[in-house]
């Protein structure tokens, strides 16, 4: 059936409108990074009148932001790495395996995701402080707690997102591995795994993107020492200003490397997120 002649115009037309909405908020962004403060407080102008690289400067002093950026950068990769490791081993026993409550864990797994974050906010926080209290085993205000913290709504998500991964992957891999001489275990690793990267790797950036831009636990499970970028930005606003231009060069700055490596590993996003879909 031949489509109508207003169709190309009109999907043109829809893309126009969605790059418009995506871009503009960017270039307002990348604008206001380097316009001095004294002209972002002003009129807005679409075309930045004078350019400054301070902001680029001065927001490592206005606040601590190296330190943000690695207390991200180590909560958020290692809370990807634990839980990428728990979920392979997990959802290859659900796909792999018949055993008594396979059914029943399934269903608990996924029905996590169902409740809003902060029904866990106040379980969790007076979790740590009886912990830290009890047995001295200090997770409040730590990186370690942040990183369990993450793995209680990014790790079950994983865990059924690789078991559809999983489930695509002919199952007469398995048995050629076993044949050879490999038992379960070394058929994950020697023939599953490799046929299941593009799904591992999704899992590991939907977890490291989860726990990268997180506000809601990161603003009250921490304190100034274990403050995740998502938090420590809003030091930029204090009491006699609040310093929009630095805010958002440091925006700017933190967003290029998850960016970038977002875009190394876009074909193995689409391929993953495919594949989990299939199922």
């Amino acid at each position: 059936m031949r489509e109508p002649r207003w169709l190309p115009w009109a999907r043109w037309v829809g893309l126009g409108l969605l790059t418009l909405f995506t871009v503009t908020p960017l270039y307002v962004m990348a604008t206001t990074a380097i316009k001095p403060l004294q002209d972002v407080q002003g009129d807005f102008n679409w075309i930045p009148t004078r350019i400054s690289l301070a902001p680029f400067a001065d927001m490592w002093s206005t606040v601590p932001l190296a330190k943000y950026f690695g207390n991200s950068l180590v909560v958020s990769s290692v809370a990807a790495l634990i839980s990428v490791t728990v979920a392979v081993f997990a959802a290859y026993a659900i796909s792999r395996f018949r055993f008594p409550g396979r059914r029943v864990f399934s269903i608990t797994v996924l029905s996590t995701q169902m409740f809003p974050g902060i029904l866990f906010l106040l379980p969790l926080f007076m979790i740590y402080v009886n912990l830290g209290t009890a047995i001295g085993v200090e997770l409040y205000a730590s990186r370690l707690g942040l990183i369990i913290t993450y793995l209680t709504f990014s790790l079950p998500f994983s865990i059924w997102m690789l078991v559809g991964y999983f489930d695509s992957i002919p199952t007469a891999l398995d048995e050629a591995a076993q044949v050879d001489g490999s038992g379960p275990i070394g058929a994950l690793l020697r023939v599953v795994i490799p046929a299941a990267i593009p799904g591992i790797v999704a899992v590991a950036i939907y977890a490291f993107m989860t726990a990268w831009g997180e506000v809601l636990f990161a603003s009250v499970m921490t304190d100034e020492n274990s403050r995740t970028l998502a938090v420590g930005l809003q030091g930029y606003a204090t009491e006699n200003d609040v310093y929009w231009n630095q805010i958002m060069a440091a925006s700017l700055v933190v967003s290029v490397p998850v960016v970038a490596g977002f875009l190394l590993l876009q074909r193995y996003l689409v391929q993953g997120l495919t594949a989990g879909a299939v199922k």
